[in-house]
């Protein structure tokens, strides 16, 4: 009975992530029509969100689909930074979604989903834990920064089309809560 529960509870913070993930990349990808700098985190809002779907043992399709996505955005994130340092999150973002996506496809038994068994694919610790602090200072920068610019302007700043800054903002937080998320379940 406790197995079940722990399954069910499992499935659903899985669709959570999916859900916050996918949200997510469909707000960056409205930014696209905007602004055109938002590309890089539709891409990764999406391919989070697939990364993040409970499927069970058979869809080995999804290591190297995830695999030549990841790759490319890391690319895309190096071209970037020709425009300046501020690119480089996007860079560290890609590949350790590539990282996560090769560890996921070496674990016992193929691909599994998120939380499901990564103990035998999990990499490298030091990596990993590497990763997990950044993202960890990323989410609390991130989140007090978010304060910060709620709590200072009286009317919220438009940028391009989408909307206020602090739902962009929110936005990048969210996708690396759950990027932290993934991480902590590898």
């Amino acid at each position: 009975m406790h197995g079940s529960v722990s399954s069910l509870s499992t499935s659903v913070s899985s669709w959570l992530l999916v859900l916050l993930c996918a949200v997510s990349g469909a707000y960056c990808l409205r930014q696209v029509r905007g602004s055109g700098g938002a590309a890089g985190e539709a891409v990764m809002g999406f391919g989070m969100a697939l990364m993040a779907l409970p499927l069970g043992g058979g869809d080995g399709w999804r290591v190297p689909v995830l695999a030549v996505v990841f790759c490319g955005a890391s690319l895309h994130a190096l071209w970037l930074l020709r425009g300046g340092a501020h690119h480089a999150h996007h860079l560290v973002g890609s590949l350790t979604m590539v990282y996560m996506t090769l560890a996921a496809g070496t674990g016992a038994g193929g691909v599994q989903g998120h939380g499901q068994g990564h103990a035998a694919g999990a990499g490298p610790p030091l990596l990993t834990g590497a990763l997990l602090l950044y993202f960890a200072g990323y989410v609390v920068l991130g989140g007090t920064r978010l304060i910060t610019a709620g709590g200072a302007a009286a009317a919220p700043a438009v940028t391009g089309r989408g909307g206020p800054a602090e739902l962009i903002q929110a936005c990048r937080l969210a996708m690396g809560m759950g990027m932290l998320a993934m991480l902590l379940t590898m």
